[in-house]
């Protein structure tokens, strides 16, 4: 994966990779800038690869964009890029404008969607009042009205303190569907089935947890 730099030439920002996600919970880490970002959102298409082919369950994320982000749900690390509405409750009927086409049937089902995650009491409050906490849970009750079969998360937790981390992460491990976590949380990387280390654009270790984290923490003591 390479992008343009005007004046400059290419810069690589993910190297070629061969890959198959099939554990159900895995982490990705790596520093800032190191690329496993741009190899999370390439599993729903927002980044299209330059070379190569990126599938889910046999679908192309560019020739069958759509139906794949019916199928992978993506959390981004600031919910204010998801939330877009006055209130929690509208906010969940958004997400299911598409699936729901009676309003009645779509303010139950939503406020359905905001129990299941613990924020039925503030259905009708502004988006902007919730805690941080809060607002990430809002946003991934989104995602989730949407019936997907992945949820990628991208450092969910990178804006949260120590109990809001905490929350959004057990619900996040909690989730029937496939997640892929994208995080700097090595306690969190450390509760996934498998966790891939990317430095520098290219994927350096890939495995069980505790060998992946270990090689992690390896890369970052020999930079001091």
């Amino acid at each position: 994966m390479r992008v343009p730099l005007p004046g400059r030439g290419e810069r690589e920002i993910l190297a070629p990779t061969t890959l198959a996600l099939t554990e159900w919970r895995i982490g990705v880490i790596g520093a800032n800038g190191s690329g496993k970002s741009t190899l999370a959102r390439m599993l729903n298409g927002l980044v299209r690869p330059t070379s190569g082919r990126v599938t889910v369950d046999g679908l192309d994320v560019v020739r069958d964009g759509a139906a794949v982000r019916r199928r992978v749900g993506f959390c981004f690390t600031d919910p204010a890029a998801q939330l877009v509405m006055p209130t929690c409750v509208e906010d969940i009927e958004l997400s299911l404008r598409r699936t729901v086409k009676d309003a009645d049937e779509r303010r139950e089902r939503a406020m359905e969607v905001l129990a299941a995650n613990g924020l039925a009491d503030h259905a009708h409050d502004s988006v902007h009042s919730l805690s941080g906490g809060q607002r990430q849970l809002l946003a991934l009750a989104g995602v989730l009205a949407t019936s997907p079969a992945v949820v990628v998360a991208d450092e969910p937790t990178t804006l949260l303190d120590r109990a809001n981390t905490r929350r959004v992460g057990d619900a996040l491990l909690g989730l029937e569907q496939q997640l892929v976590l994208v995080t700097h949380d090595l306690d969190l990387a450390a509760r996934c089935d498998r966790v891939i280390v990317v430095d520098d654009a290219r994927v350096v270790a890939d495995g069980r947890p505790a060998t992946a984290i270990a090689h992690y923490t390896d890369l970052v003591d020999a930079i001091r």
